[in-house]
Formats: structure tokens, sequence, C-alpha cells
């Protein structure tokens, strides 16, 4: 009983070291993926102001609340057709909001009942109905080292 005992000990010992040291093996590990997207926003109405664009990886804060947001970018505008660059991602589901800052001062105008008054645009160029653009409307999926998608803005 003791010899067997000791064998199923040496045995246990043996298959954990051997676990362990695939674990540790770069050659059996999967690596993580990452892509990048470019973000093409075209029909802007003006070069006032700032462009924001967000990135988010769920629909938590999608698509006004930037600070939620996976990743943001604000930049000057130059010209009707802008680029925001998104690198380092890994693979995964988001969707893109894009605000026309056309006065410049850090947020979307609304009229009273919450339309925007500045140029508005979300991933895949949904209908914006009542309520606003839906996450799952605008998600698209990140499976590849470069994406580029369109955004048109909109100016309601």
């Amino acid at each position: 009983m003791k010899k067997l005992f000791t064998i199923f000990i040496a045995l246990f010992f043996a298959t954990t070291g051997t676990l362990c040291a695939e674990e540790n093996n770069p050659a059996t590990t999967l690596p993580t993926s990452f892509g990048s997207i470019t973000v093409h926003i075209t029909g802007l109405k003006n070069l006032d102001g700032k462009l924001g664009v967000s990135l988010y990886n769920s629909k938590k804060g999608f698509p006004g609340k930037h600070e939620q947001a996976y990743a943001s970018t604000l930049k000057k505008i130059s010209s009707t057709s802008e680029t925001a660059l998104f690198e380092n991602l890994p693979y995964g589901t988001y969707a893109v909001s894009v605000m026309h800052d056309e006065n410049n001062n850090g947020k979307l105008d609304t009229n009273f009942i919450g339309i925007p008054k500045e140029g508005v645009g979300v991933s895949n160029n949904p209908k914006i109905g009542m309520g606003g653009p839906k996450f799952k409307d605008s998600v698209f999926t990140l499976d590849t080292k470069a994406l580029e998608l369109t955004v048109a803005m909109k100016y309601l």
C-alpha cells in the first residue's frame, strides 16, 4: 500500500510539473491579436470647432458619454473629410461615435428635447430615430490587423 501511495504521489508531481511547463512555454500559449481601426469621417459641414471621435467596446455610455469610451481622440478640423486612427486594439467588437463640436465648448449642444444642434455620426451609419443610435446597430468586429470604416456626419 505504501508503495502504491508513493507511485501515486510521484505520478501526481510528474503530471503537475508537465502541465506547469506547458503553461509557461510560449509555443503553447495562444497569442492575443491586436489591430488598428481607421475611421474616415465624411460630410463635415464646416471647419469650425473640433471633432471628437470615441471608440466603445460595450454599450455602456454609447454614443454620447465619451468619458466611458474605450478610447477617444479630439482633433482640430482642417477639411470636410477627416481621419482618426486607433492603434494596438485587441480583437473584439467595437462601435464608433463622432461629434462635431462646432462652437468648441467641449460638449454636444442639443435643443430642449435633446436633438443635437451639432453634427453627429456613428459606425455603420444606421438611421437615427427617436432616442438616438443604438450600440447593437453600430457595432462591428475587429478581427484583422487593419480595419477601415467610414462614418457619415449628420446634421439634424
